[in-house]
């Protein structure tokens, strides 16, 4: 993980990239809960008996929980001190190129793009990437939007 210090710290490292994260996997459990808050049931995720028979050759984890991930290797990956808090302020130019097939392991580096002033605070944009192993194209790319509130 990488400490900075403050967000005058941040914003010097503009252009880095940090990563990757530990492997950690995606399970059956953790794909059928996300059905269960999201109310997307499709088959392809929660049904294991049908999904075999699909061009995926099993369950694949929702596009949206890889994506809902981020906050979480973000954590692994980024600390910012010297704020009052770090505030999610959104997201820009996500795709999911491949799906994750539930049981694959996944991880997630991302490049620092930009730290800009706004009136609430500093506005850092972070490109994600997620990567499901011995897979060649990513599973989600995003732009992951960080308002970082001052003291």
């Amino acid at each position: 993980m990488r400490t900075f210090a403050n967000v005058q710290e941040l914003k010097a490292a503009v252009g880095e990239t940090f990563g990757p994260t530990e492997w950690r996997t995606v399970t059956q459990e953790q794909v059928n809960l996300f059905a269960d808050a999201t109310d997307d049931h499709q088959w392809i995720h929660v049904d294991v008996e049908r999904a075999t028979a699909s061009p995926f050759g099993g369950t694949i984890a929702h596009g949206y929980l890889s994506l809902s991930l981020l906050p979480s290797f973000l954590g692994e990956l980024v600390e910012t001190k010297g704020i009052a808090m770090a505030v999610n302020f959104g997201l820009n130019k996500v795709r999911f190129p491949r799906p994750i097939p539930v049981g694959a392991r996944v991880r997630a580096s991302a490049e620092l793009a930009d730290v800009k002033g706004s009136p609430a605070g500093q506005l850092a944009t972070l490109k994600v990437t997620v990567e499901v192993e011995g897979e060649r194209r990513a599973a989600c790319t995003a732009e992951v939007l960080y308002l970082y509130v001052p003291e």
